[in-house]
């Protein structure tokens, strides 16, 4: 799914002299090494022989020659040094690139987490800042640092992933490009040494680049790049061309083991359809402040942060007939979606067991509501 690299850069450009606001451009990756970094960087070298005053704000080479080699030539920003448990730490200079305002600047390793210290404690923060001073950016990441993807890749990897990106920064996005490479094609990079040192090859053919993993991986990052795409579509259409206007419910309770997994899953599905999407919490008299455990109080504190993050309105509301107050909601704000967890949900249990649970079938029926339930 690459463009065709002049094209790329000749829209990019285009971008950058329409709006006053920066433009932001992401290349998408299933994987380390696939050579996200290369590109940019020879994208990097485009504009600025274009005549473009383009900086680097940071980039990681991981000691990869072809990689180290495109650096030369293009203005580099340097580093602040952040001094944290007894050593000095390097990380990109956001106020540097903000005072010395180059028309675009290419910051790697988008979902890097920053020292402590400093501004924002993540690197995606620093390139909301770096956009509102009117500085176009272009960066990278991989499809596995995404947030509402989190579990699925950990089932795939079986590694946890910490690093991780909300998915508005790719719905920001004026451009996304999906660097993709074949199993094969990336497994010889791997051999070939052009990932990582050889001292790490076999470890690495061992556990992440196996060809199951990373078709996995490729699927899940060609899928989102299509989504986007979608997206991209589904905003540019003329209005006048109706389509139907798709708004998701996430129904969620105290229930810490599962809210978190409807939310992220009903996130992607708003992604999908670029829709708005709200966080229901009904709060029962059994599960009154008062009434419940201080780490389920925890938990949905910090599930509702999450919602926030991922991009949905947050509603909390007092009603001890939950399903009443679906029916409400959804009459209210016109959903067309209810999305609820498995069986062993409180929430679903509750409306299992009421005489209600029919009335909402048939009211959703006649709204043309669809019910998902999410495994």
């Amino acid at each position: 799914m690459e463009e065709n690299r002049e094209e790329s850069v000749g829209r990019f450009l285009d971008l950058v002299k329409k709006s006053r606001r920066g433009k932001l451009k992401i290349y998408l990756g299933m994987s380390p090494g696939v050579g996200k970094t290369y590109r940019m960087l020879q994208e990097a070298h485009a504009l600025f022989n274009s005549g473009l005053d383009i900086c680097i704000g940071y980039v990681e080479t991981h000691k990869r020659v072809e990689t180290e080699m495109l650096v030369d030539g293009i203005p580099i920003i340097s580093r602040k040094n952040i001094f944290y448990r007894g050593k000095f730490l390097e990380e990109m200079d956001v106020q540097a690139i903000i005072n010395r305002r180059p028309e675009i600047v290419i910051v790697d390793e988008l979902a890097h987490t920053n020292a402590e210290g400093s501004k924002n404690s993540k690197r995606w923060q620093d390139v909301f800042d770096i956009l509102e001073a009117g500085i176009s950016v272009v960066s990278a990441v991989n499809i596995q640092h995404l947030e509402s993807i989190n579990e699925e890749v950990e089932q795939i990897t079986g590694v946890t992933i910490t690093e991780r990106i909300p998915d508005k920064i790719l719905e920001i996005a004026d451009e996304i490009v999906n660097i993709d490479l074949t199993a094969d094609e990336l497994i010889t990079r791997l051999k070939e040494g052009k990932i990582y040192d050889k001292s790490k090859i076999a470890q690495a053919l061992g556990n992440f680049f196996q060809p199951d993993k990373i078709l996995q991986l490729r699927e899940l990052a060609l899928k989102e790049a299509v989504h986007q795409i979608e997206r991209k579509i589904h905003v540019e259409i003329p209005r006048s061309i109706k389509l139907r206007s798709e708004k998701f419910l996430a129904c969620i309770s105290s229930n810490a083991q599962t809210a978190g997994i409807v939310i992220r899953k009903t996130a992607r599905l708003a992604s999908y359809y670029h829709s708005p999407w709200i966080v229901l919490y009904v709060q029962s008299d059994r599960e009154r402040l008062d009434k419940i455990r201080l780490d389920k109080q925890r938990h949905l504190i910090n599930h509702f942060k999450l919602a926030t993050e991922l991009g949905a309105e947050v509603v909390k509301v007092t009603n001890n007939h939950i399903p009443q107050a679906i029916i409400a909601m959804v009459a209210q704000r016109d959903i067309t979606t209810i999305c609820i967890g498995k069986p062993h949900l409180n929430i679903f249990q509750i409306i299992l067991r009421t005489a209600i649970f029919n009335q909402l079938l048939r009211s959703m029926a006649t709204r043309d509501v669809d019910i998902v339930v999410l495994s």
